[in-house]
């Protein structure tokens, strides 16, 4: 869709060289949501394709993934043969249920920043223990996990002129055994519902909920849980007024969705067979 309200598009090419914000901004990095509807309220887009940020990074530490990284060179990613959790990239790629064109042009941290609640990228990436680092509009930076960032549907933390630098997986993450359940209320439809365990080398469960609940919410077992005790953990730690109610589910529906689907991931990573 063109954008005929956009008088100017400034393409920087250093931090030092961002514009102050200012009242119509946007950012503009795939792209695939800026301009599928109409944007009047926007005067002037700021391109972060001349920032030439590194797309991925592999290190001793784990991995960077650039805000501006697409889901297509995401899922393309050689990983290294001892990260365990290398499958949830390619299952939460495909969570997008999105043509190429979308995998071509989308961008990791533009699924961040949209923070809708069956955003895939939130999935992977608080699963994994990811942590953003913000570029703040006074000069600073900000660090905070990816569960911490996303605050509600289409909701997060970045204040005005804020922008989404990237994404740090610690390589302890991804050595971590995992189990990934999705579901929807038709086959290519919306996730009512994607939930990934992880488990630790000494027995540590973390359960990370998104799409049936408005942000990502995680719990954490020390050691792995029985059934009872994950089904009562949930119950406690959810309220029944964080799980998103629109077209693509009732919130009763994603309740007993995620606790179905927390139970399979449970007995999955305890060992016994997948449903």
């Amino acid at each position: 869709m063109d954008l005929n309200t956009i008088a100017e598009v400034v393409r920087p090419r250093t931090r030092a060289e961002l514009p102050a914000w200012q009242a119509g901004d946007a950012w503009l990095a795939g792209g695939t949501w800026l301009f599928s509807e109409p944007q009047v309220h926007l005067s002037r887009l700021i391109d972060l394709t001349d920032l030439a940020w590194p797309t991925l990074a592999v290190s001793d530490s784990g991995l960077t993934v650039g805000a501006t990284c697409t889901v297509a060179e995401l899922d393309a990613l050689q990983c290294p043969a001892d990260w365990t959790a290398a499958p949830l990239i390619d299952q939460c790629c495909r969570a997008f249920l999105a043509s190429f064109k979308i995998w071509k042009t989308a961008t990791v941290g533009g699924n961040l920043c949209m923070s809708l609640p069956a955003g895939p990228m939130i999935s992977l990436l608080a699963a994994l223990e990811g942590v953003c680092t913000i570029w703040k509009s006074d000069g600073s930076e900000q660090r905070i996990g990816v569960a911490d960032f996303v605050t509600g549907n289409n909701g997060n933390v970045l204040g005005r002129g804020d922008l989404l630098r990237q994404i740090d997986i610690p390589l302890a993450a991804l050595k971590r055994r995992t189990a990934f359940r999705q579901i929807a209320l038709t086959p290519v439809g919306r996730s009512g519902a994607l939930l990934i365990g992880t488990l630790g080398r000494d027995g540590d469960l973390l359960l990370t909920v998104t799409a049936s609940t408005v942000k990502p919410l995680q719990l954490r077992f020390a050691a792995m849980p029985g059934t009872d005790e994950l089904r009562s953990a949930i119950t406690h730690d959810i309220p029944d007024a964080l799980y998103h109610d629109d077209v693509h589910g009732k919130p009763a529906w994603r309740k007993a969705m995620t606790l179905r689907l927390a139970e399979e991931i449970r007995a999955e990573l305890a060992g016994g067979a997948r449903p």
